[in-house]
Parts: C-alpha cells; sequence; structure tokens
C-alpha cells in the first residue's frame, strides 16, 4: 500500500508540471557533474552544476520544439571558468543569429528573480532574449518558465527606477517576463535580429590605463576575498569586460593560498595592465620593410636585413654594432635566420644612455601552429659597458617569461633575451635599475596584415 501511495503522489507531482517541462537524462546529470570538477569551492561547484543543468533543458526544449534553429554552445560564459565563476548566468549563447541569456532559478514561488547586475548592465554579456529556466534538481527535470527582450527589460528598469543592490544583483519582478513561449520561438524565427538594438561594445584600454595603479594595489586581495567586497562596481566592471584581467584573478584563486609569491603576482599584475592599457607596437610590419605610427612616434629606426659580415668592421654604426652582437650569437648556438628584421631604440634611464635592439622572425613549420619570435639584446652605444644592477622583463597576458640581470661572469657588454608566442601573443618589456628606476616599452605585438 505505501508504494501505491508513493506513485500515486508522484503522479500527482508529475500532473502539475507544464508542457514546457523537460526531464533530464543520467547523461545529463553525470555531464553536469563532470563539468564542476576543477572548481574547488563547494558553493561555486553546486552554481556551475545547476547552470550545466538548465543548458541541458533549455537544448532539449529548443529541439523538442524547433528542430530548424542552430544552437552554439561553444562560446557561452559556462564554458570559461573564470566568467562562470564570477556571473551566476548563462550568457554568450547564439540561437540563430540571436543571443540568449538563461537565468537559473530553482524555483518560481518568489515573486523576484535575481540577475547579474553584469548581464544588464555590461555590453560584452547583453542578449537579445532573457530566458528563465527552473531546473527542479530532486524530480531530474527542468522548464522554461518565460523570457524578456532586453530592450522591454530596459525600459521597465528606466520606468520603475530598480536599483542593483550591494551584490552586484537586480531583483526583476517576475511579471516582467511573458510566460507565452510560442512568442520566443516566433521570435528565433521571424524576427529581424536588428530589431532588438544592442549596446556597442567599447574600449577599455582608457579606462584601464586611469585606474590601473589603483587595480594593482587591490586585485592581490582577491586572493582571500570575492570581488565586490574589494571593489566598487566601476572596478569590478573592468575586471568582467577584459578576459585577461578576469583570468587573473580567477587563477589567483584558484591556487592553494600558501604557494602564491606576492611580489611575483603584483609584479606581473602591473606588467599586465600595462601590456593591455599602452600603445600596441607591431613588428610583423618590419619584414615588409616598414614601421608602424608608434614605432615612428617613440624613433625606433629600421635596420637593414641582417646579414653576416666576414670580418669585422668598424664598430661606426648601429647596423655594424648589431653584426658584431649578431656573430657573438651565433657563436653561443642562437640560429638567426636570413629574413629576421630588426630595429633599434636609444634611449635614457636616469641619464644613462642605452640602446635596445629588437630582431623579429617567424616560425613557419608543417602541422605547427604559427608562432613569431621577439630577439631583445639590451646594451649601450659603441658597446660601452652597463651597469651591473641593469634587469631586463618581459612579460606576457599568463605570467613573467623573462627576469634577467648582467651576469658579470659572461664578459658580455650587453643583456639578449627570446621570446616565442603565437601569432596573436603579445609582449611587454620593462628596463630597470635595482633601486626600482623603470622604464617600460610599448607592447610588441606581431601582425604581417597590418
Amino acid at each position: 500500500m505505501t508504494y501505491l501511495t508513493t506513485t500515486y503522489s508522484t503522479i500527482q507531482e508529475f500532473e502539475k508540471l507544464p508542457a514546457s517541462a523537460v526531464e533530464l537524462s543520467l547523461e545529463d546529470i553525470n555531464k553536469s557533474i563532470e563539468i564542476t570538477t576543477e572548481f574547488s569551492s563547494e558553493q561555486i561547484k553546486w552554481q556551475i552544476y545547476i547552470n550545466h543543468l538548465a543548458l541541458c533543458v533549455f537544448q532539449k526544449w529548443l529541439l523538442n520544439r524547433e528542430d530548424k534553429l542552430d544552437i552554439v554552445i561553444d562560446k557561452c560564459t559556462l564554458f570559461t571558468p573564470a566568467i562562470a565563476t564570477f556571473v551566476d548566468a548563462i550568457g554568450k549563447l547564439q540561437v540563430g543569429e540571436f543571443k540568449i541569456c538563461l537565468l537559473t532559478v530553482a524555483s518560481l514561488t518568489d515573486e523576484k528573480v535575481s540577475i547579474p547586475r553584469a548581464v544588464i548592465d555590461l555590453p560584452e554579456y547583453i542578449p537579445h532574449f532573457y530566458v528563465l529556466v527552473e531546473v527542479l534538481e530532486e524530480e531530474e527535470m527542468g522548464i522554461i518558465s518565460g523570457f524578456i527582450p532586453y530592450d522591454q527589460l530596459v525600459k521597465q528598469k528606466i520606468d520603475t527606477q530598480i536599483q542593483p543592490d550591494e551584490d552586484w544583483i537586480y531583483e526583476i519582478p517576475l511579471t516582467w517576463f511573458n510566460n507565452n513561449l510560442d512568442t520566443l520561438l516566433l521570435y528565433l524565427r521571424c524576427l529581424e535580429v536588428t530589431t532588438i538594438s544592442l549596446p556597442i561594445i567599447p574600449n577599455h584600454s582608457h579606462n584601464l590605463s586611469t585606474i590601473g595603479n589603483e587595480l594593482a594595489l587591490l586585485l592581490p586581495e582577491l586572493k582571500e576575498k570575492e570581488l565586490k567586497s574589494v571593489l566598487n562596481w566601476e572596478q569590478g566592471s573592468l575586471i568582467l569586460t577584459i578576459p585577461e584581467l578576469f583570468n587573473w584573478v580567477y587563477q589567483l584563486q584558484s591556487q592553494p593560498k600558501n604557494t602564491t609569491n606576492n611580489l611575483y603576482l603584483k609584479q606581473h599584475l602591473v606588467d599586465l595592465i600595462k601590456l593591455l592599457s599602452q600603445p600596441v607596437l607591431n613588428v610583423g610590419r618590419w619584414l615588409s620593410d616598414e614601421l608602424d605610427e608608434i614605432a615612428k612616434e617613440l624613433s625606433w629606426v629600421l635596420l637593414p636585413s641582417l646579414s653576416l659580415a666576414s670580418e669585422m668592421k668598424p664598430m661606426r654604426t648601429p647596423e655594424e654594432e648589431l653584426e658584431v652582437i649578431i656573430r657573438q650569437l651565433h657563436q653561443k648556438g642562437l640560429e638567426i635566420p636570413t629574413q629576421a628584421r630588426g630595429a633599434y631604440q636609444d634611449f635614457k634611464l636616469v641619464g644613462i644612455p642605452l640602446r635596445l635592439y629588437a630582431v623579429t622572425w617567424h616560425l613557419l613549420e608543417e602541422y605547427v601552429s604559427p608562432e613569431w619570435t621577439l630577439l631583445l639584446i639590451l646594451g649601450a652605444p659603441a658597446l660601452s659597458s652597463l651597469p651591473s644592477n641593469l634587469k631586463l622583463r618581459i612579460s606576457d597576458q599568463i605570467g613573467i617569461l623573462v627576469d634577467q640581470g648582467l651576469n658579470p661572469a659572461s664578459g658580455d657588454s650587453y643583456l639578449f633575451t627570446r621570446v616565442v608566442g603565437g601569432w596573436e601573443e603579445k609582449f611587454i618589456v620593462s628596463i630597470s635599475l635595482m633601486d626600482g628606476i623603470e622604464v617600460t616599452l610599448p607592447t610588441f605585438s606581431f601582425n604581417l596584415e597590418t
């Protein structure tokens, strides 16, 4: 009798579910569990798990109702761990030409829906439609419960003057959502994508250069704290809109507490902010015998194609000086192809005259992604001696690649180092004295087309 009662009760519960309810399979559940394995926080694990179930529900619902609409999930925020951690919604989901943001709720018993401020106020995350997905985890079911277009949500927000709370959350009335899902399907099939106008994504480099010093001081605190407890919205929104920065924060928070080198982190953060906010010098143009505008403004001088002289020349010009250095590097085993091109810049660091040569070439090997290399040679004009406390540092988006001082035992009168990266990678170069005096050069990039 108990079995019959339980079965009848369960049937009653399922009878209450709307036609839009979707059953979750064991495979859906296992995939949702699997995607949480790289996260350590139990709270974040649950957030990712429920959101992935919501994505499964939406995919199945759409396939059952309209199998001619293409859905692209690869670039959605759920599969970018850093964003999935900081923004509790599934943004950048593509259905046809439309951007969709899924909002996951455990139940609709409340009269309001909590929506992260990021997906309403930041153009990078704003969709054409917000879709409400109710996940009934214990019942292994999900329900598409309603939707609202972006333009309607913004109008309602302005009309009612709703403001986000201190946790960067908007509490939106459930009544704003349209529960007629046939209307959503009609929009996705027939509506022109330009009907719902989305804000233009701005260039954040100016804002980053303005508050970069503030962030460099504050971001290391995020090792122990949440974004909203350390940063104000202006600072936090900048982090959320620059992938390199939110990845930096994510990596910081993912590391064991006692293994982080704070000095290293702070130095790389300073370099990263400069890399993202400073002018970019395109050394790829050198291979076409051209300097870009940044190089011209900073008085870089393009040198002729490299050659190895058979005899030592008098060191009268930078070109001849570089030939001497290249000869020495060849003797040390560094191969430099003839198609490589170089340029140099003379500058002073606290009155000390310095010369930096930069030599670049591309690496094209079969079955390997194209790469480029940057060889830097730091010396003084006419190969005079360098200060013993001079250092050369190179960083990319991931970390500090080179932090090198002069080795007195080598007998060299210059510093040299070489870095290699994919064609989309960039490098930031700083030259400093041990007492903290430093100069940072524009970001080095490689683009053969511009």
